[in-house]
């Protein structure tokens, strides 16, 4: 699996930490049929000094990649909340 950085925001914590994020999209290869496989995307989220999360093959649609990209990063989300907003982008 190979990751793609997209970018880093910096966050304030409701304890009033500073927070720093890097958002990755994880391309991998899923098999759709026998002798069949396509391209696969995820995510991933690491907060500098912190805890990481992933979840890969969400989608193989990379307009579907991109609009949870920009939705994640647009939002500060870190590596706690990333299961939830994908739960409900689903």
């Amino acid at each position: 699996m190979r990751e793609l950085f997209v970018g880093a925001r910096t966050a304030s914590g409701e304890d009033g930490q500073t927070h720093h994020f890097a958002y990755y999209i994880l391309i991998g290869q899923m098999e759709v049929a026998e002798h069949f496989a396509c391209e696969s995307y995820g995510v991933k989220i690491r907060e500098m000094g912190g805890e990481t999360a992933a979840i890969p093959d969400l989608t193989v649609n990379t307009e579907r990649i991109d609009g949870l990209l920009e939705l994640l990063t647009r939002n500060r989300v870190g590596p706690a909340g990333l299961r939830d907003v994908v739960d409900d982008w689903l």
